[in-house]
């Protein structure tokens, strides 16, 4: 679409417009960068904004895409789920700390992360995830540590033979890069196989960099200039791309995983 608007602002207003014009009794309106207000939800839409960015072209699509998935799953999320059928299902994510400038902290089920971040919960369905929230957690008598646990069991089986591609540097450093692009790449932080599974080929412990969703690179832990050049590409990597999660290093060892956020 070429004549799609991607000055922010008005990129919001053709959102709206859109919206209404599917919906024309709701009640639509911009609050802020990015973020809307329809039918009393908060939308940000930082996301698709990245996703048009990367893709203009098809702009359009992407945008009645997203759209069509995001009021099917409030569709979903409302309805009332019996946990054996979704047991199966419960994925986590990394999300960072920032979700809550939008949302109530209390409606979404969560456990706090390191580095300013938090692991949220979705069921994976087979053209889109809804969030888990605490209402619905409480009505199958679960915590919010049940479905850590639970999450990462399925985040294991979910694709349990993990393509790794390793790259040298010249100075001496190695990446190794994860790229499943199922919506779960960054999350794969949390496999407790994960240091097991990388610490021979990145010659013990090693940084992990999560700047965005689909996005997952391991970092020897030196040489410095190596270490940098990975940051500055992660710094970039975290104000482009959709789904953004932190800038910060993640620090992997035997017993577990750190933040290196001051």
């Amino acid at each position: 679409m070429d004549n799609l608007p991607l000055d922010p602002d008005a990129f919001s207003a053709h959102v709206i417009a859109l919206l209404l014009q599917q919906f024309p009794d709701r009640k639509a309106a911009v609050t802020g960068p990015l973020h809307v207000v329809f039918d009393g939800r908060h939308l940000g839409l930082e996301n698709l904004y990245r996703m048009v960015l990367r893709d203009p072209r098809n702009g359009a699509e992407i945008i009645e895409n997203y759209l069509d998935r995001l009021l099917e799953g409030d569709q979903i999320s409302g309805a009332p789920l019996p946990f054996s059928a979704v047991r199966a299902r419960i994925m986590p994510r990394i999300q960072p700390e920032s979700i809550f400038e939008h949302l109530d902290r209390e409606q979404v089920a969560h456990v706090p992360f390191v580095n300013n971040t938090v692991i949220v919960f979705v069921i994976d369905l087979p053209q889109l995830t809804v969030s888990i929230t605490s209402e619905q957690m409480i009505r199958w008598g679960l915590q919010c540590d049940d479905l850590d646990a639970l999450s990462r069991e399925n985040l294991a089986r979910y694709a349990p033979d993990l393509e790794v591609r390793l790259v040298d540097s010249h100075d001496g450093g190695r990446a190794a890069i994860v790229s499943q692009q199922d919506g779960y790449d960054a999350a794969r932080l949390l496999l407790s196989t994960l240091y097991d599974r990388l610490a021979r080929e990145m010659k013990g412990d090693f940084y992990v960099a999560t700047p965005a969703r689909d996005t997952f690179i391991a970092i020897s832990v030196g040489p410095d200039p190596f270490v940098g050049r990975l940051k500055q590409r992660v710094e970039d990597d975290f104000r482009r791309l959709p789904y953004p999660i932190t800038r910060e290093l993640f620090y992997v060892t035997r017993d577990g995983v750190a933040g290196t956020a001051a």
